[in-house]
């Protein structure tokens, strides 16, 4: 199911093209433009020309209009060429006639997105996330490919027991697609039972939008060697390590970058991945400030994160990379804005103290002051307080110790227990 670029050298030639809505400016079409066009050199495509055109809804049999696509189509002639990609969402229909009218493969920004995280999936549970959004993307999308056999044909191989060769497609297909959601949800319960394990521990989760610096973050933070490369969806699969900053201990979370028109097949398929940050005490969403349209991105992660139920979680914004900020002048204006913040640049460790002391901030927000009456002979409770919390005071009362200390609700609930 996985169709791995890196099995040919060729690289495509390739035209994007898109349409501007009244809602939309120009500045918007453009930075929507760049990052398709940075989406197609992460999927290994060579970007040629790029087509705009202005309408207030799509065509429905070939999303633009015919004027555009005559241009397009003695553009993709006398150029070589071979992939004509389109930053909507295309109908199956919108897909077959384009492809017949311009006689070249096309595909929308889905269905890219998809062939990007099928081309960096390294571990088995991110290959079994690739398949199942690849395989529900391409079940809505099933068309009569089969039944002209029935009809011009008939007779053997051309029909199953009262079931055409597209219901048989659609059936091999959601008994597929059944198989994938049960595997990943075996991968989940696994999960789950490592983060009972770790339970007791503060964590946080780094969102944020693709490319924000997350990776640079976690290793900086953690010595994770997580690949940190300058490339979209350079990270799939979810790593947690164990930090601490003075005397406070948590684990950090880093996960796979969201981005705009993030495709829903792949948010529901990755679920199991983004489980960290449902699990997490404290969202850090990373948001690269010198991008000229860092506040969509704030938008396209906080929508993200709604879609996740996790919109309710204590949240801090990391405003990454202020050393290639150009208008210095606006970081007051910034802070003002987003109160709940801290400027770093990961790369050049720039107020990381701010960050930790931030996070430190937060876990001791969500402690407080308890106290237990333990028999002097427990020891190993005794140790467990000492590991997993604050100890303010210790007082003896016969073989009774009186131990006052700061932790979170949760850990008290399991030491009580």
């Amino acid at each position: 199911m996985i169709n791995v670029a890196e099995e040919y050298n060729y690289i495509e030639r390739a035209v994007l093209v898109t349409i501007k809505f009244p809602a939309l400016s120009f500045d918007e079409i453009n930075e929507h433009l760049d990052e398709l066009e940075l989406l197609a050199e992460t999927a290994g495509a060579n970007t040629i020309a790029k087509f705009i055109q202005s309408l207030d809804k799509p065509n429905p049999a070939t999303y633009i209009g015919k004027g555009k696509l005559y241009e397009i189509q003695q553009f993709v002639e006398e150029n070589d060429i071979d992939l004509i990609i389109f930053d909507e969402e295309l109908t199956p229909t919108q897909t077959r006639n384009l492809q017949n009218i311009l006689n070249r493969k096309v595909i929308d920004r889905t269905s890219l997105i998809l062939s990007i995280f099928a081309k960096h999936a390294k571990t088995k549970e991110a290959k079994l996330q690739v398949e199942l959004a690849q395989s529900t993307y391409m079940l809505s999308r099933l068309t009569r490919l089969w039944t002209h056999l029935s009809k011009q044909y008939g007779g053997i191989g051309t029909k199953g027991p009262g079931e055409t060769q597209l219901e048989t497609d659609r059936r091999i297909l959601k008994d597929r697609i059944a198989l994938l959601k049960e595997k990943i949800q075996k991968i989940e319960t696994e999960h789950k039972t490592k983060s009972s394990n770790r339970s007791e521990i503060f964590k946080c989760s780094l969102v944020g939008y693709t490319n924000a610096g997350k990776s640079t973050i976690m290793n900086l933070l953690t010595n994770a060697n997580v690949l940190a490369e300058d490339k979209l969806f350079a990270t799939l699969d979810s790593t947690t390590r164990y930090c601490k900053f003075e005397n406070k201990e948590f684990l950090l979370s880093d996960t796979v970058g969201f981005i705009r028109k993030l495709p829903h097949n792949l948010i529901a398929s990755f679920r199991s991945t983004l489980k960290e940050v449902e699990l997490a005490d404290l969202i850090l969403i990373v948001i690269d400030i010198s991008h000229p349209f860092f506040e969509d991105h704030i938008k396209v992660v906080l929508d993200t994160l709604k879609e996740l139920n996790c919109d309710k979680k204590d949240k801090l914004f990391v405003l990454n990379k202020f050393d290639v900020l150009k208008d210095k002048n606006k970081i007051e204006e910034i802070i003002v804005k987003y109160p709940q913040s801290v400027i770093i640049s990961a790369k050049e460790k720039l107020n990381i103290n701010q960050l930790l002391n931030k996070i430190k901030e937060s876990i001791e927000k969500q402690s407080k002051i308890y106290q237990l009456r333990i028999n002097a002979g427990n020891g190993k409770l005794l140790s467990k307080i000492y590991n997993l919390c604050d100890v303010k005071s210790v007082n003896y009362d016969g073989d009774t110790v009186i131990i006052d200390f700061v932790c979170s609700e949760e850990v008290f609930n399991t030491l009580s227990k």
